[in-house]
């Protein structure tokens, strides 16, 4: 049985903020739960992946976070308790679902979390995902910490129930990752199957229909808002260091990971000043009454959130209207940055220069960016097969051709030598944006996108690419998982969730042939020559062309191997035969190969056995390590 299932109440342990939220749901009685990965939320997937079925939860991986959306928000509909979780750009994907699912809302508590990424960690933008919950009018909440996190998806459940309502639960990377004790609950089982209870009125948003449910929705936010000046989430918080002092009263207003940040502060420097603070866990819809008696009790309001001055914002309006005569300081005066992830030292600053004089104690203001610390540039792994793909496809190309990527491990082909990178927008986005520069360029367009992601949100951008008869080679780069976020499965894998080896495998191929495209070839990217000769093919048809790079992720056939006690042959350089080219460093650029001076050799220790340094070096230097009999 998996730790997270263990039934002692009041029992302590160290998990992962991720971790925790899977218990939170457990103990919620959670039945239905699916995603598509994506960091920082991976490792809740990973970890229902693991634990689900002696959970009593049906999980699954889905093919991308609108189907996710949809597959727990019917459980929900249905009455039992659902959660879809996804990284913020997932949430993007999901609107469209989740902006009409405010409307009809559900029967059973339905939690759907939002990873926000600050300081773009792994992610293509910093959006802050608070304001779905204001577009939408969802309640929503926002855990500082592992324990609260677990404590919250009991209460996200519950209140969910209670309205009727979906919640948004956000979450910034942080919270996500840190680790922090949590004490168990008790778990509520999750409930069997249930009988579906018609209400077309409700569930069919036609138009008729969807207008009587938004005027039931702008109800709802009322109540909702009652539910938020009540939640023990929201509370005013007095530092055990107060700061009293001769100067203003000032209160800090703030939520998620900056209430850490902000605790931190007040407890390592003296301000001189009377603090106070309020930490609110409910953020949508706000306590209006609780934020205007904590402001009528200050001199000075400082608003301390991550990315958007959604909280300012709010509070600002609300003094303004009940006529409250306090200074509101945040964002929207400069003293924090609407862009990054805060710390202790940045709060301090931005403080300190919202009271108007310098700052005493301790801690010493400083940005992180100013840390010395050492570069340390992604690459590809070695023994990758997109290196061996994009080698070739540049000796064909001889670097001409324009790329459109997208979002995977293979998104590093960006960075020299490949350099395989010209444009990037989303998920799925290489394929139609390699149509719409196709039509307006003469040079040859190639297009890069990984299985997972095909299968994601690539098919109807190469339906339509085909039907709209775009020329460009879209190059499927397939190494059998969803390698960047942990090697989740995906449906071109016989390796689904709750039923782990019960899975249909999709073939990338026939999708491919069913859909119209005439020129599909199907390669391994650790076979050069076949590889250099599969794209040229390609580059000659007069339409859409697929080349399909298969070949498994490096680190999966490395753990494969280790499983059974062995390692692959590790290679080597012939000293006698390197002409010191550096093609191998220069073009190939696997990070085993070492360069000093003019001589290169190849680190035995991280030699993933991939072989194609053999094929790449002209001068037949570099192979297999020969036994030598003793």
């Amino acid at each position: 049985m998996h730790e997270l299932l263990t039934d002692e109440p009041g029992k302590k342990m160290i998990l992962l903020g991720n971790e925790a939220i899977v218990r939170g749901a457990v103990e919620a009685g959670c039945r239905v739960a699916a995603t598509y990965p994506g960091t920082p939320s991976s490792e809740i997937g990973n970890t229902l992946h693991r634990m689900s079925k002696d959970a009593g939860i049906y999980f699954e991986f889905s093919a991308n976070e609108k189907v996710a959306f949809e597959i727990a928000g019917a459980a929900a509909v249905a009455g039992v308790r659902a959660f879809s979780f996804m990284k913020h750009v997932g949430l993007n994907v999901a609107s469209d679902a989740f902006m009409t699912m405010a409307y009809t809302g559900v029967r059973g508590g339905y939690v759907v979390l939002s990873a926000d990424d600050p300081q773009c960690h792994s992610s293509q933008n910093e959006q802050d995902n608070r304001y779905f919950a204001k577009m939408s009018g969802v309640p929503m909440v926002e855990p500082s910490n592992p324990e609260e996190a677990r404590q919250m998806m009991r209460y996200a459940f519950d209140i969910s129930e209670k309205f009727e309502e979906p919640v948004l639960f956000r979450t910034t990377t942080r919270m996500n990752h840190v680790r922090g004790v949590i004490e168990l609950g008790d778990i509520r089982p999750p409930s069997g199957n249930v009988e579906f209870k018609r209400d077309m009125k409700r569930f069919v948003t036609v138009p008729a229909h969807a207008r009587t449910r938004h005027l039931h929705l702008l109800e709802l936010i009322k109540k909702m808002r009652d539910e938020s000046e009540i939640s023990p989430f929201n509370k005013v918080v007095v530092p055990r260091k107060r700061n009293i002092g001769p100067g203003k009263k000032v209160g800090i207003v703030t939520s998620g990971v900056a209430y850490n940040y902000v605790m931190e502060m007040l407890e390592s420097v003296e301000l001189g000043v009377e603090v106070r603070v309020l930490k609110l866990g409910m953020t949508n819809p706000l306590p209006e009454d609780m934020i205007s008696e904590f402001c009528q009790e200050e001199d000075l309001i400082i608003i301390v959130e991550e990315l958007e001055p959604y909280l300012e914002e709010e509070v600002k309006i609300l003094c303004k209207e009940r006529e409250i005569p306090v200074t509101v300081l945040g964002k929207r005066e400069g003293y924090f940055a609407r862009s990054f992830e805060m710390n202790p030292d940045i709060v301090l600053k931005g403080v300190s220069s919202a009271l108007e004089f310098e700052e005493k104690g301790e801690v010493t203001v400083q940005e992180w960016k100013d840390l010395p610390l050492p570069p340390r540039p992604p690459v590809l792994c070695p023994g990758c097969p997109h290196r061996g793909a994009y080698f070739a496809l540049k000796k064909v190309t001889k670097g001409k051709a324009i790329h459109s990527t997208d979002i995977g491990c293979y998104t590093l082909g960006i960075m020299p030598p490949h350099s395989t990178g010209d444009l990037l927008i989303c998920m799925g986005g290489s394929v139609g944006s390699a149509g719409g520069l196709t039509r307006v360029i003469d040079e040859p367009v190639v297009a890069h996108i990984g299985d997972s992601s095909f299968f994601h949100t690539g098919i109807p951008a190469l339906i339509s690419a085909v039907h709209n008869r775009h020329r460009f080679v879209l190059n499927i780069m397939d190494n059998s998982t969803t390698a960047m976020t942990g090697h989740q499965p995906h449906p071109g894998l016989p390796t689904g969730g709750y039923y782990k080896d019960m899975a249909t495998a999709i073939s990338i191929e026939k999708i491919c042939e069913a859909v119209g495209v005439g020129f599909i070839k199907v390669v391994n990217p650790l076979r050069i020559k076949e590889t250099q000769e599969a794209y040229r093919e390609a580059l000659e048809y007069d339409g859409v062309s697929v080349v399909i790079t298969r070949s498994p992720c490096a680190l999966l056939v490395d753990r494969e191997l280790r499983k059974r006690g062995r390692v692959g042959v590790k290679y080597t350089v012939d000293q006698d035969k390197c002409k010191h080219c550096h093609l191998c460093t220069n073009q190939f650029a696997c990070p085993a190969f070492i360069r000093t001076g003019d001589d290169h050799f190849i680190d035995p220790n991280i030699c993933l056995s991939c072989g194609v340094c053999e094929q790449v070096c002209p001068f037949g230097a570099m192979g297999p390590i020969k036994e030598v009999d003793q």
